[in-house]
């Protein structure tokens, strides 16, 4: 059996993302490494999740290790990086954040613990980042290079099926399960409109391969629910009926690079070529 790396930006993009594939990995018999770029410390959370003496950046670490115990994963690293924000904050200057760091500096980083494991493939974000995050378009940048670096010969992007994304903005139905309490309607119906206007992950032509993880959709929710201090039973994930959830997250898209062919029919199996 090969080792697949899964390289993320913040605990809890694993389960969103890529848990089910993770998941069928290790299932596989494969070696499934998590890599997270930050500690995600600059996520929101109400201040009874965090305990006294702790930071988020604690919290999220245990948070991780649990969903990674749920999803199969062999070995979770950090790379050391602090969170960077959301685009356009000014914590995207701290000099010690992801988005701050020298590309080739982090790549080799990474590339260490792909020679440790001799990795077969690699995932990393699409160049957007899937919703432009300057977390998440570093990882795109130190996950390609750090893969050139040595040579990893299965690369692929997870990313988001943008058509996909544009229909549920577009559905009244979604909406209204999208709704809070604390959201006024106003508010929703501006979410909504700019998820319509954004260029969210990648074209459904371009996309190579369409992972149905149905068979482990409830495991993969288990694995998010684990993210407690980010997603709260009160989330708009979690509150999603099973039908919905599994239209939502039952399957997790990806680009191969270099594929020679995109679109439909798409590709099945991101692990179909490892021994």
């Amino acid at each position: 059996m090969a080792t697949a790396v899964f390289f993320h930006a913040h605990p809890d993009d694993e389960a969103i993302a890529t848990g089910g594939t993770m998941l069928i990995g290790a299932q596989r018999g494969h070696r499934i490494v998590l890599v997270c770029a930050t500690d995600g410390g600059r996520g929101e959370a109400a201040p009874e999740m965090i305990p006294t003496g702790e930071t988020l950046a604690d919290v999220r670490a245990r948070e991780l290790r649990a969903a990674g115990d749920v999803l199969g994963v062999s070995r979770l690293e950090f790379l050391g990086y602090r969170d960077s924000g959301m685009e356009g904050e000014v914590t995207n200057d701290d000099p010690g954040c992801f988005w701050q760091a020298d590309v080739d500096e982090a790549a080799e980083r990474l590339a260490t613990i792909l020679r440790e494991e001799d990795a077969q493939l690699i995932t990393f974000y699409d160049p957007i980042g899937g919703y432009n995050h300057p977390d998440h378009i570093q990882v795109h940048r130190v996950g390609k290079r750090a893969a050139e670096l040595v040579g990893v010969p299965h690369c692929f992007e997870s990313t988001m099926n943008r058509e996909q994304m544009k229909g549920f903005a577009d559905d009244p139905a979604w909406a209204e399960m999208a709704n809070t309490d604390d959201v006024s309607i106003e508010e929703s119906a501006a979410q909504r409109s700019d998820l319509l206007d954004a260029d969210l992950g990648t074209p459904a032509a371009e996309i190579t391969h369409a992972i149905d993880v149905s068979s482990v959709i409830d495991v993969k929710r288990t694995a998010m629910a684990a993210h407690r201090s980010q997603i709260t039973d009160d989330s708009v994930f979690l509150r999603l009926s099973g039908d919905a959830f599994l239209q939502a997250f039952g399957v997790e898209w990806f680009v191969e690079v270099g594929a020679l062919r995109s679109g439909e029919p798409y590709q099945r199996d991101i692990f179909e070529r490892l021994c």
